[in-house]
């Protein structure tokens, strides 16, 4: 996997963000776990991709995480936010949980 991201978690509103570089291609950076975090974008057909608009998600909340991932993947520039505020958005959070240093729900 080609990337350099940049990825910023938020445990709690208020809370001081954690942030770790991620960068494949050896999967490294400051991530504590580059490995689990590339495969874990590697196993989605288009990891950073919102959820499309008019989708129908359950109003099932989650927790107060937030996330934004940012840099570069396959070439392409990625900007993407995350969220667990529906059942979409943690569908989207447990499959990079590994990305955002939270252990894989799976």
């Amino acid at each position: 996997m080609d990337c350099v991201l940049t990825v910023t978690v938020w445990d709690e509103p208020g809370a001081r963000p954690r942030r770790y570089t991620l960068r494949g291609d050896p999967p490294g950076g400051d991530h504590p776990h580059p490995e689990a975090a590339c495969a874990a974008i590697d196993r989605g057909e288009a990891p950073f991709a919102p959820v499309p608009p008019g989708t129908r998600c359950l109003e099932v909340w989650s927790g107060p995480q937030r996330a934004t991932v940012e840099g570069t993947w396959r070439g392409a520039a990625v900007s993407a936010h995350y969220s667990r505020v529906n059942s979409c958005e943690s569908a989207r959070w447990n499959a990079l949980a590994p990305v955002f240093g939270t252990p894989d729900p799976s």
